[in-house]
């Protein structure tokens, strides 16, 4: 059995087949980690997210008709977050069973993504008067925060680990 805590820091070294196997696995742990916190987000969605969303665009239009949207915005929103969550969780059970560099290696700029596009909206919430309501409770942007750094730790160890997966399985199949 391999050392899992081993296998997910994206510094230890990794020697054996079975090392790199488990260290490209801790990418498809990471997108495991993401679909819970995405399960976190539409069940805050399917309650208190929707009201606050909808507050907050007829707050910010005023009139009748961004009112109406904001309730039909509001639910394209949920079932888009439903939608992410299903492709996370079938690109996960690919890494899972077939780790390549590919799908670690889209993970991370995806979550570097998320963490610069989600630290400069709460930087600049105030400054372009984006209404209160619409930015979500801090709670919820505090743990996405630490949930999206341990994430990148694990995909940059999912692609160190199936580079070597690679290399390891090369060297293996030119020798025989």
């Amino acid at each position: 059995m391999t050392d899992w805590a081993k296998a997910m820091n994206p510094t230890a070294p990794l020697n054996t087949e079975a090392e790199a196997l488990a260290a490209a696995r801790a990418s498809a742990i990471a997108i495991f980690l993401g679909v819970i916190w995405g399960i976190v987000g539409v069940i805050y969605l399917m309650t208190a997210g929707q009201e606050a969303m909808a507050a907050a665009m007829a707050a910010a239009g005023g009139d009748e008709a961004t009112a109406g949207m904001a309730g039909s915005m509001a639910q394209v929103a949920l079932y888009m977050s439903i939608g992410m969550v299903v492709i996370q969780a079938i690109l996960g059970f690919v890494q899972w069973t077939k780790p390549n560099k590919v799908i670690p290696i889209l993970f991370i700029i995806l979550v570097v993504y998320g963490l610069g596009s989600t630290a400069l909206s709460q930087l600049m919430a105030d400054q372009m008067g984006v209404p209160e309501g619409s930015q979500g409770p801090l709670w919820l942007v505090a743990a996405g925060f630490v949930v999206m750094i341990v994430q990148l730790v694990l995909h940059i160890a999912g692609v160190r680990g199936a580079a070597k997966l690679d290399k390891v399985r090369m060297e293996a199949a030119q020798n025989y």
